[in-house]
């Protein structure tokens, strides 16, 4: 349950922004390519790459105290976002975030993944993942409302500042169990380099294809998180808080059932069909896609937005059988670095470029509607890869998951 919050917290930190990047814009005066900037690589590649390091950290040291520490760096960072006065100010105050927020999913998959057996993961890590849509519902809820009453500089201080608290609940609340425990094993008691992990982690066809299929679903998502707010804005002249409050409950009850049901319904078909966590999420990417294709189109403003609570339920389910795959393929010592390594890629492709390549398009269009058609090609073209390669992983799935027995 903790975690869960710190799951929350983490994305209303990392999301609040995109409710709030056209009244930034109008006040620092930057270009639709630079916001891109600041919600995808300002924030992506620090936060890849502090991530594998710390994700090391995590697979030797207190996995506790290391997601306390990255919660008050981020809240702090996030709070200090305020306080920018220009685009640089603004890009480093994310680099920070970024920083901060890389120490907790690899930590937090890692203690689920010892708490919970493998027969109960994927419903397990869909239920941590749920922290992602109400994170990020409750920074649209948060973020516009604030912003419409006390501008949007009060909004990163509001919620940035209650994580510090958050971060001392976490040190003195959740128990560090033993490694490998949920397996009844004690394991070899080996620890692994960072390149050991790379280089089983590259060798699984599985490997490669569910990181490349995750991070285009990721290219699309994230895309779609950041520039959807301001589509809104932009083409039906909605206020950042008339939209805070329907953007909230459509993503945090849209994208908490799609999470959820992603890993109760792969759990109960993996039974009898080994390949079952692939088909879910690949499924799920291709149902998501007439539903945004709608949502982008209507031309009535409450018809857009309610199509998007189905494309924000099917666009998750991948959140807990995805990740279930990535715990499964590797030992418990290697559980926390791997899961850096697949948040390493699906972040540089998905976060990374998402956002920036949406905002490049519409600087280049340079026509009031480009947004439009900028989120609609990526969406449908980034889905169907998805799509692929989730099919590519059903493929190899089955052997790979037995290569982990030659380490332990």
């Amino acid at each position: 349950g903790v975690l869960f919050v710190v799951y929350i917290f983490n994305f209303i930190d990392r999301q609040i922004l995109a409710i709030l990047l056209q009244p930034i814009k109008e006040d620092l005066q930057i270009s639709d390519t630079a916001l891109g900037f600041l919600t995808g690589f300002a924030f992506a590649v620090f936060y890849a790459f502090a991530g594998l390091p710390l994700a090391r950290v995590a697979d030797r040291w207190v996995r506790r105290s290391l997601i306390a520490l990255s919660l008050v760096t981020w809240s702090v960072m996030t709070a200090a976002s305020g306080l920018a006065r220009g685009f640089a100010d603004l890009a480093l105050a994310r680099v920070g975030v970024g920083i901060g927020e890389a120490g907790c999913t690899p930590s937090a998959h890692s203690l689920l993944s010892d708490y919970f057996p493998p027969e109960k993961r994927a419903t397990v890590l869909a239920l941590y993942a749920c922290g992602v849509p109400v994170g990020v519902g409750l920074g649209y809820r948060l973020g516009g409302w604030i912003n419409d009453a006390f501008g949007w500089r009060a909004a990163f201080f509001v919620v940035g500042l209650p994580g510090v608290l958050m971060a001392l609940l976490v040190r003195l609340t959740v128990q560090e169990p033993r490694r490998g425990l949920s397996e009844r094993h004690a394991g070899s008691g080996r620890t692994y380099s960072m390149r050991e992990v790379w280089q089983f982690f590259a060798t699984l066809p599985t490997g490669r294809r569910i990181s490349l299929a995750v991070a285009f679903h990721a290219f699309a998502g994230y895309g779609l998180a950041t520039w959807v707010p301001t589509f809104f804005v932009r083409i039906h002249h909605m206020t950042p808080g008339e939209l805070g409050l329907w953007m909230s409950w459509i993503t945090a009850v849209g994208g908490a059932l799609g999470s959820f049901s992603g890993g109760w319904i792969a759990d109960r078909w993996v039974q009898s069909q080994p390949r079952a966590r692939v088909h879910v999420s690949m499924i799920g990417a291709l149902l998501a896609i007439p539903f945004i294709v709608a949502s982008v189109l209507l031309a009535d403003h409450r018809l857009a937005l309610l199509s998007f609570l189905p494309a924000t339920v099917f666009g998750t389910l991948w959140f807990g059988p995805a990740a279930s795959i990535v715990q499964d393929l590797v030992p418990p010592a290697m559980r926390a670095t791997a899961s850096a390594v697949f948040i390493f890629i699906l972040t540089i492709i998905g976060l990374g470029a998402g956002p920036q390549l949406i905002g490049i398009v519409n600087d280049w269009i340079g026509t009031p509607d480009a947004i439009r058609y900028s989120l609609l090609y990526t969406a449908v073209g980034m889905n169907l890869s998805a799509a692929l390669f989730f099919w590519l992983t059903g493929k190899t799935l089955v052997q790979d998951l037995e290569a982990k027995k030659r380490l332990l």
